[in-house]
């Protein structure tokens, strides 16, 4: 029997990227996938496959900036599978973090449209599907943060400040959650190089081997890769684990940066051609 039968799943941001690859694992597993995203068409897309490989998944537009969309987003996923049980809030938005600017060139409508994507949709999303949860017996939710949740970069501070924001929420909806039999974990993926990003590093293939160096594994993520660990953190495997910032990173964070920044030197010196994309 596949991990998750019966289980009723949403992806928020599900149509692509990590989330694109987290609708079809979570279905490949048995889960009925809410497949929400700002883009339809990508998520008809997304959803169509997965229904023509024996699963099954329900597209829906959703733009998690939007309470009433999250609200509508909950109800049609328990409408259209009966329950919900896995909740992964993945959305995010890089129109709205501000670019790599300094502090003082950052609006303050732009950070709290960041905040609002980044952080508070996790509280909404939560909200409204804890109770459905909670009614079949318990569930699981997952967030995705980033290595820049655990360690910060200068000029993103939107960006750094909400992914180590949904590691705190994290923890604190694992606390009051447990009793009731809701597990909440996150994931701190490292570079991973999803549709979009290819498209940003096909004319810099030098560029992208400069951040292959980086990773002790020797290539940096695909979505599989994060897919994959949040279907085991909604899997019965990973019922005594909550609370956990899980960090799939290829050991990008476990090495000691000074010596990573003096072997990046190193690289830099013998490929004097690389563009970075920062």
């Amino acid at each position: 029997m596949s991990r998750l039968s019966g289980q009723a799943a949403i992806v928020t941001g599900g149509a692509q990227g990590i989330g694109g690859a987290t609708s079809r694992r979570l279905a490949e597993e048995g889960a009925a996938v809410l497949v929400a995203d700002v883009e339809l068409d990508t998520a008809n897309a997304t959803a169509a496959a997965i229904a023509d490989t024996g699963g099954r998944a329900v597209p829906m537009r959703a733009d998690v900036s939007r309470a009433q969309d999250i609200e509508a987003m909950v109800a049609r996923a328990v409408e259209e599978f009966g329950r919900l049980d896995i909740l992964v809030n993945n959305a995010v938005s890089a129109d709205l973090w501000g670019g790599n600017s300094p502090i003082t060139d950052i609006s303050e409508a732009n950070f709290d449209a960041g905040m609002g994507i980044l952080v508070k949709a996790h509280f909404l999303a939560a909200k409204q599907a804890v109770p459905h949860m909670e009614a079949t017996g318990g569930g699981s939710i997952v967030n995705i943060s980033s290595v820049h949740g655990m360690l910060a970069a200068p000029g993103a501070l939107i960006y750094e400040t909400g992914k180590h924001a949904v590691i705190g929420i994290t923890r604190q909806m694992a606390t009051e959650l447990g009793p009731v039999g809701i597990r909440v974990n996150a994931i701190c993926p490292g570079h991973i190089v999803t549709e979009r990003a290819q498209e940003s590093w096909k004319d810099n293939q030098a560029g992208l081997d400069f951040f292959v160096d980086q990773y002790p594994v020797g290539r940096t993520g695909r979505p599989v890769d994060i897919a994959n660990a949040i279907v085991f953190l909604c899997s019965e495997e990973a019922s005594f684990i909550t609370g956990h910032a899980l960090v799939v990173d290829g050991g990008l964070t476990a090495q000691l940066q000074e010596n990573l920044g003096v072997k990046q030197g190193r690289y830099i010196r013998s490929n004097p051609d690389v563009r970075l994309p920062y």
